[in-house]
């Protein structure tokens, strides 16, 4: 999964697993309802954002800010409970966490009774079969591709719009959903935690339109929303606590503010006047301001370090970049100490040099390159050397922010003490992950973030570098590399097949070396993310999944 400057997002485990690498993270920052009593009702919270959400239809939504604002708007079949000290995996429209069969292909749900809609109607059965269904048109693209992946018939289903139904999506009644997967899926049940896994009416499906639409069986309801400048969302009068397990609707209203500059929301935050005080954000802290705000004691209680489950990165695009000798010159003249200054320093996170965080299913720890941070240039040089010394002419994609452009500057630098010209190319933040996941959007190196989907490698490696998934999701292709070596699907395959979670770890490392050693991208940082509020928010949880502000239980301090 993407957070713009936070993540894409990605990750997939068992529930054992979960615990095991959740229980390593810790959350920083501080969380609800402390020294202010129960949780006030009424007023209304204010999110500043640097720019609109790539999407809040369920189905398209793919970056972490979009799927934290879906969790206020609409209910999944599963979802995380993160008020204790590990996120422990809820039924949310499902009654349970699901019923694995025949080997965890056949999945069975049962639904909530009394889940009503905005406008009355209960949530069944039928409308998150209709729902998933979206997934599968042209016309909805953008989200995860789990659904094309496991379902059977999968994929030569075009979606609802031609009235044809998918067969694997079996309903019987009102209230019973089964899910027949082609291969097993241990960890099934965390994908259904994801924004896509929720319920559409059909006789409110409103088609590409929808991310404006967006029908709602969640607190709250969209009022208003202006593309690119704000988006209101006011109670749902209609949702009831006594269903729900996992959110609160303590606040009146929730006003999203878009396109101020990262630092202009953060100086604002900071100093706390007027509605600053009922305010959040939900991209993180600038990296010019990071490193202050971070160490600032009077701070300390609005602001939020939340470890995610993920990898800052720079894709080299394989196809475009063919020599191999030039790449590993790239791994090693690439100064991750000025790259991580850019992003805000170590308050950002620690050097990566895997493509799998520490925390994650999988993670094993080696270091392909450079044993510096700082690069080894004399290295570098030499496999240019060996290359021939060409002197390419490389672009590069990065949102068009402060930030990235620093850390755009700070990759030219290096790269051009080897001979390799960078051109910049700044992408609108909005519209980034859209523009470089469609491959008519090709560049020589692109960043990139990604947050596991779930806390484990099968959320990461297969989505990032499963080559096979390019020509199926050409609008939505997340190998930025442009990888498509067979030692790697084939390891893909192997893993996808494995239950003992021992075992698929094994695999999930193996696969992680041999990316590293085709040299197909740069790990930069294990992120963490920073997000601060006003001093009148309350009940805000650090949620370690999407590594967001969770605001499921924030309420205004009046």
């Amino acid at each position: 999964m993407t957070r713009s400057t936070r993540r894409s997002r990605t990750v997939a485990l068992t529930a054992s697993a979960v615990v095991i690498a959740l229980g390593a993270t810790a959350c920083g920052g501080s969380s609800s309802t402390t020294g202010s009593g129960a949780p006030g009702k009424g007023g209304t919270l204010t999110i500043l954002d640097k720019a609109d959400f790539d999407h809040l239809d369920p189905q398209r939504v793919y970056t972490t800010e979009g799927s934290s604002m879906d969790e206020e708007i609409v209910r999944t079949l599963t979802g995380w409970d993160e008020t204790g000290s590990t996120p422990k995996l809820v039924g949310d429209l499902a009654t349970g966490t699901g019923t694995p069969s025949k080997g965890a292909t056949v999945w069975t749900f049962h639904l909530r009774h009394g889940v009503k809609y905005q406008d009355g109607a209960e949530v069944t059965a039928p409308d998150i079969k209709y729902g998933v269904e979206r997934f599968f048109s042209s016309d909805i693209n953008g989200g995860p591709p789990y659904a094309g992946q496991w379902l059977v018939g999968g994929s030569d289903y075009k979606g609802p719009y031609q009235g044809k139904e998918l067969g694997s999506i079996q309903t019987s009644g009102k209230y019973t959903i089964v899910f027949h997967l082609n291969q097993p899926v241990a960890d099934f049940n965390e994908t259904t935690a994801m924004p896509g896994w929720a319920a559409v009416p059909k006789a409110h499906d409103t088609g590409s339109t929808y991310d404006t639409h967006v029908w709602s069986d969640g607190p709250y309801m969209i009022k208003s929303y202006t593309k690119n400048k704000e988006l209101v969302l006011t109670r749902n009068k209609n949702w009831s606590q006594a269903t729900d397990p996992i959110r609160q609707q303590n606040v009146d209203e929730m006003d999203v503010r878009f396109g101020q500059d990262e630092s202009a929301i953060d100086q604002q935050i900071k100093a706390d006047a007027g509605t600053a005080q009922t305010s959040i954000q939900q991209w993180p802290i600038a990296g010019s301001d990071l490193a202050q705000l971070a160490g600032d004691p009077s701070l300390k209680s609005r602001y939020y370090k939340i470890p995610a489950p993920g990898i800052n990165y720079l894709a080299i695009n394989t196809t475009r970049v063919k020599d191999l000798k030039v790449r590993q010159a790239i791994e090693y003249a690439i100064d991750k100490t000025t790259v991580r200054g850019a992003f805000g320093g170590s308050a950002y996170g620690d050097y990566a040099t895997t493509m799998l965080s520490p925390g994650i299913g999988g993670y094993q720890k080696f270091n392909q390159y450079s044993a510096n941070p700082a690069g080894n240039l004399a290295k570098a040089k030499a496999l240019m050397k060996q290359a021939g010394n060409p002197k390419p002419a490389m672009s590069i994609a990065v949102e068009n922010t402060p930030t990235q452009e620093h850390f755009a500057d700070a990759v030219k630098t290096a790269l051009e003490r080897i001979g390799i010209h960078v051109n910049i190319s700044p992408i609108d933040a909005a519209n980034y992950f859209s523009t470089v996941n469609n491959v008519k959007n090709q560049y020589d190196l692109t960043w990139g973030d990604w947050i596991a989907d779930w806390p484990n490698a099968s959320t990461v490696l297969p989505t990032l570098f499963d080559g096979r998934l390019i020509k199926k999701n050409p609008q939505a292709n997340q190998d930025l590399s442009y990888l498509n070596d067979p030692k790697v699907n084939a390891l893909i395959d192997k893993a996808a097949t494995m239950i003992d979670v021992k075992q698929r770890n094994a695999a999930y490392g193996r696969m992680d070396q041999q990316i590293l050693k085709d040299a197909a991208v740069v790990p930069l940082t294990y992120m963490n993310f920073s997000d601060m509020s006003g001093s009148k928010v309350g009940g805000v949880i650090p949620d370690t999944i999407l590594a967001e502000p969770s605001l499921v239980h924030v309420y205004v301090k009046h």
